[in-house]
């Protein structure tokens, strides 16, 4: 039987502020429904994925965060990601987000070649032979038949949210500084710092 999510459960007498992610994404409702699998009543790490519209070009997705950082405030110990998709976005889109994420040590800063679905795809398979949006959705709905109305949080246990970030960084190797530039993802690294923040509150 596969086993489900482990449980962010904070341990009696440890700290009670859960440490804030603020991600601000792309997509409407699939990366929503993904991150809300490090949310629970028990966890020491807080996911908070800023609603969007239909704008969701990269300076969209710049624009809904810095609003929110002028109407509100991060704790030194919390975090604010920026999550987009290459699709056929210009280098020079992309660069101003990643320019801004690197204005503070909290700020970062995940993208995915081709687009979100290939980070998904990687819990189950090594993801090989991807080259287009197309194949990249043919293939996961394979895993995930009506992904695009919704994922089925059930298909992602510990061990598959494991393997993605075992499986992305195969990928980025050596570590990309900017973005992938072919098929790949740097998503695992906003998903290892969910899982260092609640190791370290064990």
């Amino acid at each position: 039987m596969a086993r489900k999510v482990r449980r962010f459960v904070r341990r009696t007498g440890r700290r009670s502020y859960r440490k804030l992610f603020l991600i601000a994404a792309e997509g409407a409702k699939t990366e929503p429904q993904y991150f809300s699998l490090f949310n629970s009543r028990d966890a020491t790490v807080r996911v908070n994925c800023l609603k969007c519209g239909h704008d969701s070009a990269p300076p969209q997705v710049l624009k809904r965060m810095t609003t929110w950082l002028k109407k509100n405030s991060l704790k030194d110990s919390d975090e604010a990601w920026l999550v987009v998709d290459k699709d056929q976005w210009t280098d020079a889109q992309l660069r101003e987000l990643l320019t801004w994420s690197q204005t503070k040590k909290n700020y970062g800063f995940a993208l995915s070649n081709p687009k979100f679905e290939y980070w998904l795809l990687l819990h189950f398979e090594d993801g090989k032979s991807i080259d287009t949006s197309r194949k990249c959705s043919e293939r996961l709905r394979q895993y995930l038949k009506n992904y695009d109305k919704g994922i089925d949080l059930r298909k992602f246990t510990w061990d598959s949210i494991s393997k993605a970030v075992h499986q992305a960084k195969l990928r980025d190797t050596p570590p990309c500084k900017d973005w992938p530039k072919n098929t790949g993802t740097t998503v695992y690294r906003l998903v290892e710092k969910f899982i260092l923040s609640e190791a370290g509150c064990r």
